[in-house]
């Protein structure tokens, strides 16, 4: 079993407010508006070869999420992406991750937090395959969550936003607890939205089918796949996916940051096999990031 290291217990260089500090002393308050009401937006980025991949696109998302949430980042986007590349200098990240969070901090403490100071830190590691390379292999084993995503005039779903992710942890823990790697999410209506932290695409007859990013995140590795998909010629689809799609699927694949592009191997009881058009996407996104 791989030995955890916990967050706060390295060492290195945290972007804080403006400069770097020492990574153990990059703290909040307890007390802090973002902890308990969840006003909090984020990012997640991949270094390639030291290089952030779509950075001002990431960063652009920052600020059109925190602007979801109702507060002002107080720093430019040029600063920010000037930060994250003194981040992954200052840490020596070649092939990594980039966490950018902007918080609303401890000034009030109650639903209002008008007057609370946003604070932001952006923090840069080491990033291996996110479910591993042995199941990207394979491809993934994914359990239907009993959690719904949300309708869009409940909750704000097109921002980044960390209350977002609660339902995602309580989907997630419960598939690996039955043996599966991730939670597929189904939305309000019943139709497939997504996994837990990446956008989900099916192959059917050769043709590529994805849900329209209606109540959820329209990913910038989403995006990308679907530019690289139509450059080899694939025809996608965004359309309402339901459910009985998955069993008139050959090929299953997500994407995202994090996730990059992975294929699915096992939908609850439905088996599948990692098809050419996803090991075709999985090698075109690989070059592609690395140009």
């Amino acid at each position: 079993m791989v030995e955890l290291v916990p967050y706060d217990d390295r060492d290195g260089k945290i972007w804080y407010n403006g400069e770097l500090v020492l990574w153990r002393e990059a703290k909040l308050h307890v007390l802090s508006h973002a902890l308990h009401y969840a006003s909090c937006v984020f990012e997640g980025e991949r270094v390639y070869g030291g290089k952030v991949y779509k950075l001002e696109e990431h960063t652009t998302r920052l600020f059109q999420s925190a602007k979801e949430l109702g507060f002002e980042i107080p720093f430019s986007s040029n600063m920010l992406n000037s930060a994250t590349l003194e981040v992954v200098a200052a840490e020596g990240i070649d092939d990594g991750y980039v966490r950018p969070v902007a918080w609303r901090g401890p000034e009030q403490m109650g639903v209002s937090a008008q007057e609370t100071k946003i604070h932001v830190a952006i923090a840069a590691w080491p990033w291996p395959a996110y479910f591993g390379d042995e199941a990207r292999k394979k491809g993934i084993k994914l359990k239907t969550s009993k959690w719904k995503r949300p309708a869009p005039d409940t909750a704000p779903v097109k921002a980044k936003a960390a209350g977002l992710y609660m339902i995602c942890t309580l989907s997630k823990h419960d598939a690996e607890a039955s043996g599966y790697h991730d939670a597929l999410m189904l939305d309000w209506r019943g139709q497939v939205a997504e996994a837990t932290g990446a956008n989900i695409f099916l192959v059917q007859d050769g043709v590529i089918h994805t849900p329209i990013p209606d109540c959820f995140l329209d990913g910038i590795t989403r995006r990308t796949v679907i530019q690289l998909a139509k450059q080899r010629g694939y025809s996608v689809k965004e359309r309402p996916i339901f459910p009985e799609d998955i069993e008139k699927s050959e090929e299953i694949f997500l994407t995202g940051t994090a996730a990059e592009v992975t294929p699915v191997g096992q939908v609850d009881q439905h088996f599948l096999k990692v098809g050419p058009i996803t090991e075709r996407l999985i090698a075109d996104y690989d070059e592609e990031v690395r140009k």
